[in-house]
């Protein structure tokens, strides 16, 4: 089985799926009749996939990290950037959407990263992004000190980005020469599997590499050639959305070649994997979740936009959530600062990560927390504390985090997310110790998390004896990480909770309230026991 999917990839990358079609058609079809293969290719077939497994609603919280020559790219760069590939070939300001030039007092803006890169490396017709390339030196990466740090943070699967959308592939590959382990002598995937596998972690891998068809449009016009369309993709104009079928081949091999090698347990997706034939779209899920079966796992994909159903995946929110519980599981992914490598670059608090943490999980959502690391793979002391911080806050709390489910209700408190959705994360969200969040595990145990520090004596309104939210009578409370008893009452204003002599933690406190449900009677036609 192993041998002829091998053949088939083989089939495929070079001879092209329409070569090889019918093959693996006739193949694929033969599999699942003799119950060899699970799923099909097929919407309706890949529908039947548990798409959201417990593991990963268990988890909550996952860490990757944004490295490779794009983090070389932006040393000494006053304004570094993510999409360095793409702004470099821009001369001029374009509104990539249209091709327009971007204007100012009627005039072209000139790219401040062309501006720099030609500054910096010389003229761009004579050293393009593969020659930057070359100058990423990982000479402080080291796997195991990246995979404790992610184990102390508290996150249960961690992984690198595999392929960005500079085509660079972060693994040992035999698909593109432009890898890190051909030219720079390590594999950083298979590294890095290894150490996270040593502490039981779940292993992810992210792919961007939809968007390097637009990423390199315009490199035609200064260093791209045939002889280099294997990084820059074949030649094409910037509003050409309609990607060849070399690309499409490329596109699934990377990917095939990834999850045979690494088997990971997550396999995320950047945007614009909606634009992509909707056949190769198919084939790769269909892919990857037979070898789940065969491995004996349940794994996941993750996707943004409507690069796939609902069905097949977990969507995910950049730097954004809802404003309300989802009924499906879904996650987020962001970033403490920029995405990648930045000069003097800026992090948000520790205390903000964990509120964001929080508000997610109470809307049946997990975080995927990016690392961005040095170029030379070393972690920033801003991350090592904000992890460590991270870690020490859930070493507490975790159990109002960890294996938990969303309640009726997310929460209370003045503090809303205004239309939730896509990059919410730019709207200022401060978040006070007025402001509650729940959880639950089953049907007896509920957690109120205070989101900061209590100034005076904390009421929960949504536990109003009058409301009939909570349909239970409260037994006891205990505060996460304290052995002080909690004095509380309940009435028609709210539960009323003192404030705590002494505070486990100097972020948010998670209350855990034991509740019990009377029981029906007269099911059985017994008489009222009242």
């Amino acid at each position: 089985m192993k041998k002829t999917l091998l053949s088939l990839a083989i089939c495929s990358l070079f001879l092209g799926v329409s070569s090889c079609g019918n093959q693996a058609n006739q193949q694929a079809s033969a599999d699942i009749a003799t119950n060899k293969l699970t799923y099909s290719e097929d919407w309706e077939s890949l529908s039947k996939v548990e798409e959201q497994p417990a593991w990963f609603q268990d988890a909550k919280l996952g860490i990757y990290a944004h490295w490779g020559p794009v983090s070389t790219a932006n040393l000494n760069m006053e304004r570094g950037v993510g999409w360095y590939g793409l702004n470099v070939y821009m001369d001029e300001v374009y509104d990539w959407r249209t091709g327009e030039k971007r204007l100012k007092d009627g005039k072209p803006i000139v790219n401040s990263t062309y501006k720099h890169h030609v500054e910096t490396h010389g003229p761009l017709d004579k050293v393009g992004y593969k020659d930057i390339i070359p100058n990423f030196k990982p000479t402080a990466f080291d796997p195991e000190e990246w995979a404790e740090l992610f184990a102390k943070s508290g996150a249960k699967f961690a992984g690198p980005v595999a392929m960005h959308h500079d085509n660079f592939a972060m693994w040992d590959s035999e698909v593109t020469r432009w890898n890190v382990k051909d030219m720079m002598g390590i594999d950083v995937t298979g590294e890095l599997k290894k150490a996270l596998d040593k502490r039981d972690m779940k292993f992810l891998t992210s792919f961007h590499h939809a968007f390097t068809w637009v990423y390199y449009a315009n490199a035609y016009k200064f260093d791209a050639t045939e002889e280099t369309s294997d990084l820059y993709t074949d030649q094409h104009e910037l509003t050409d959305f309609k990607p060849t079928k070399r690309f499409h081949d490329e596109w699934y091999a990377k990917l095939k070649e990834v999850v045979d090698k690494y088997e990971p347990d997550v396999v995320w997706f950047d945007w614009w994997v909606e634009e992509l034939d909707e056949d190769y779209r198919k084939k790769f899920i269909a892919y990857y979740y037979n070898k789940g079966v065969e491995w004996g796992k349940d794994v996941v994909i993750s996707y943004k936009n409507t690069s796939f159903p609902a069905e097949v995946g977990v969507h995910d929110y950049e730097r954004g959530r809802p404003n309300k519980i989802k009924d499906k599981f879904w996650m987020t992914d962001t970033s403490p600062g920029a995405w990648f490598f930045r000069q003097n670059a800026k992090f948000v608090t520790s205390n903000e990560i964990v509120d964001i943490l929080i508000d997610i999980v109470s809307k049946n959502g997990l975080m995927l927390l990016n690392v961005p690391p040095n170029p030379d793979g070393s972690i920033p002391q801003e991350m090592k504390t904000m992890l460590a911080d991270l870690g020490k806050w859930l070493e507490i709390n975790g159990e109002g985090i960890y294996e938990t489910r969303p309640w009726r209700v997310f929460g209370e408190g003045p503090t809303r997310i205004k239309g939730g959705g896509h990059k919410i994360e730019k709207q200022k969200i401060v978040y006070s110790d007025k402001d509650i969040r729940f959880t639950k595990k089953g049907d007896d145990t509920l957690f109120a998390i205070v989101m900061d520090s209590p100034k005076e004596d904390i009421l929960v309104k949504t536990l109003s004896t009058e409301l009939s939210v909570l349909n239970a009578r409260i037994k006891d409370i205990v505060l996460l990480g304290s052995d002080e008893k909690v004095i509380w009452s309940q009435d028609e204003n709210g539960l009323h909770i003192d404030k705590p002599k002494n505070v486990p933690s100097e972020f948010a406190l998670t209350y855990k309230i034991s509740i019990a449900t009377d029981a029906e009677w007269g099911i059985g036609g017994e008489d009222d026991p009242t």
